[in-house]
């Protein structure tokens, strides 16, 4: 796929592009848009999980997976950020589904919380303006803590729970204008990452080692299948750009795939109050169970539900990847746990 397609364009001095189209990741490859979709607990597609979309036809409703073909060819503008949906869409789903989006300012001014405590000093990549809510980029190389090196932070985890379109992980624009963030000021806790990787590579091969690392330690959870697309969208493409800047080219095909494989992996869909597959527990529905005079049909009821007890409910265990563990029966490190189970008791 052309260059000039891929890559956001410019327009009267602007970069508005800041919608992802189904059908450019289509264009790049179907494995790439396939695997945006997968959902690795289930081992079926990310499903809509919203009503919103149900006028479409029974393809798009609450519990039906999300099909390549439901969002792409003349459907392509189905799925879009929330700052291009109706304002009547906005409150309905900020009412309904507590769903609220950060300003960049906000998610800046957090995530350099987080960086002052890691390196132990304020201001490490930008200097924040709080009257105005804006910030300035520092150009200069990023210094590390004697005890610490650039390897350490992007091996560092991090995590944004309940994600949206993870302007907290990849601010590739603000979510609540629809403003386009230049590569050079951006502030979610992977494109720190990645501007640290690109300041400490050199070669292609390197930093494509570096960036996975970086995306193998970032993850996000999601309930609404459009919003967790969203995100999974806007970490792959901030890793096409961040390759762009660095070496003026586009990254190779099976590199994009095994970004957004990882992705898959550690951006998931989930009710982040249970750890399990969004509205999965039963309750009150009728089970042909075995007792002692045979098998018999009652009523199931979710324990954890009943008592709010994250350990106890019959849904589905949202299951994520431990990259950095190897699989005792394989020794590969592929080994699959489940997300309460990092949870302390």
């Amino acid at each position: 796929m052309p260059e000039k397609d891929l890559l956001p364009s410019k327009k009267d001095g602007n970069l508005p592009c800041v919608d992802i189209r189904e059908n450019d990741l289509l264009a790049i490859s179907a494995d790439v848009l396939n695997t945006l979709l997968h959902d690795h607990t289930t081992g079926q597609n990310i499903f809509w999980a919203t009503h919103d979309y149900e006028s479409l036809g029974s393809e798009y409703g609450y519990y039906s997976p999300i099909m390549p073909e439901l969002i792409t060819g003349d459907m392509g503008m189905v799925i879009q950020p929330r700052v291009f949906k109706s304002k009547e869409n906005q409150s309905y789903r900020s009412k309904d589904m507590a769903e609220v989006f950060t300003p960049s300012w906000v998610c800046n001014a957090q995530n350099n919380l987080i960086d002052e405590a890691w390196f132990g000093y304020k201001d490490v990549f930008n200097f924040e303006d709080k009257k105005n809510h804006t910030w300035k980029t520092r150009t200069e190389r990023i210094k590390f803590p004697q005890n610490k090196t650039w390897k350490d932070y992007v091996r560092a985890t991090r995590m944004e729970i309940t994600c949206g379109e993870a302007p907290y992980l990849a601010s590739r624009y603000d979510t609540t204008t629809g403003k386009f963030i230049p590569i050079s000021d951006r502030i979610g806790m992977l494109d720190r990452k990645l501007r640290i990787v690109s300041e400490n590579t050199n070669t292609s091969g390197e930093w494509l080692d570096f960036a996975q690392s970086a995306y193998k330690n970032t993850y996000g959870y999601e309930w609404q299948g459009d919003n967790l697309l969203l995100a999974r969208e806007a970490l792959l493409y901030s890793f096409i750009e961040y390759y762009h800047a660095k070496f003026g080219k586009l990254p190779l095909e099976k590199s994009i795939n095994y970004i957004a494989y990882i992705i898959s992996w550690n951006i998931w869909q989930m009710d982040g109050l249970k750890g399990v597959v969004p509205d999965s527990c039963r309750n009150g529905m009728k089970e042909k169970v075995m007792t002692l005079f045979g098998e018999e049909e009652q009523i199931v009821n979710c324990t954890g539900c009943q008592h709010e007890d994250i350990r106890k409910h019959n849904g589905i265990y949202c299951l994520i990847r431990d990259w950095g563990v190897k699989d005792t029966k394989t020794g590969e490190n592929n080994r699959k746990i489940r997300y309460i189970d990092l949870i302390k008791r």
